[in-house]
């Protein structure tokens, strides 16, 4: 059997799961897969980026991170265009792309995906240049990802909290966007430009988005009553966003949104100030990862419940393990 090289790539401080013993753990698990695994642990931001650049530099076969939708990033933007491919350990908050492509939360759970060898190549977009995996958003998202940066728990109740603390005060934006052709001006509680389906928690912004279509997924929420608004919050949860009259929605390969003055954004969860105009695009096909080989169809209610059901199932067998 061929040698394959990977680079385990762990943040000890995501999420909040135990890192300590993973890298044991996963040689133990792909024991016989072939895998040669090497691991480092990021101490600052930036270090998954310089670790996973070096491994291509280096020709290694595979970049494993075991962090949040953050590590994810950071991780994969280096990896883009070579054939170093990525594989994802969830072990953060959200861990929408990992949900997106069907990759459990459990550990060992996601190393059996791994041990598939599974590899798709999915696409990204950029914002600016800055590459994202998951989703890019200016509006109400943005606004709370800063506040959900900020708090000293993670977790969902941390995120529901923070949504509805900044709910209560956040006002619509005027946005103009220009993408096929048209100008669109918008005023909206939140633009979101997505390449996966949800932000993570299984909160479904875009839920027919594909990593392999070459396109991106463009979910305008218009502002309407505290209730009609609030109700949105509901269908990202059942997958029913797109049926929402407040949601406006299109897919295009590439975009220009600009707004009146530089304020919050985000990508893939992490905050940031924009300026006033910033260009969207795809890259289709240019990541490789590794995927489960069964694809399982979105389908509204269903796919978020059962996701639901399988997580409360790893956080059970958790507890009696440690019994």
């Amino acid at each position: 059997m061929e040698t394959k090289r990977c680079l385990l790539i762990i943040n000890p401080i995501s999420g909040t799961t135990n890192k300590r013993g993973l890298d044991k753990l996963v040689r133990e698990r792909l024991q016989g897969s072939g895998m040669e695994i090497d691991a480092a642990w990021t101490t600052a931001r930036g270090d998954a980026t310089r670790f996973a650049r070096e491994s291509v530099e280096k020709g290694y076969h595979t970049v494993m991170v075991a962090g949040g939708d953050g590590s994810v990033n950071e991780t994969a933007k280096a990896l883009c265009g070579s054939q170093t491919a990525l594989a994802i350990l969830p072990c953060g908050s959200g861990n929408g792309l990992a949900r997106h492509l069907d990759i459990p939360v459990d550990i060992e759970a996601a190393l059996d995906i791994v041990a598939e060898n599974h590899i798709v190549a999915c696409d990204y977009g950029t914002a600016n240049d800055m590459p994202f995996f998951c989703t890019f958003g200016m509006g109400f998202d943005a606004a709370v990802s800063q506040k959900f940066a900020a708090q000293k728990q993670r977790g969902f109740i941390t995120y529901i909290k923070s949504a509805f603390e900044e709910f209560l005060k956040f006002s619509a934006e005027e946005y103009i966007i220009s993408a096929n052709g048209k100008v669109l001006t918008e005023k909206a509680f939140v633009v979101a430009v997505c390449n996966a389906s949800q932000y993570g928690n299984n909160a479904y912004i875009a839920p027919r988005a594909s990593m392999t279509d070459g396109l991106l997924d463009v979910t305008i929420i218009h502002s309407g009553n505290p209730l009609t608004t609030a109700l949105v919050g509901v269908d990202l949860l059942t997958g029913y966003i797109d049926r929402n009259t407040l949601i406006h929605t299109f897919r295009t390969t590439e975009a220009t949104i600009t707004r009146k003055s530089p304020g919050p954004a985000h990508i893939d969860g992490e905050p940031m100030t924009m300026g006033v105009t910033t260009r969207i695009e795809s890259h289709p096909g240019a990541l490789r990862i590794y995927t489960p080989s069964a694809e399982r169809p979105f389908r509204p209610i269903i796919t978020p419940m059962m996701s639901r059901v399988k997580e409360v199932g790893y956080n059970l067998s958790k507890l009696f393990a440690k019994r």
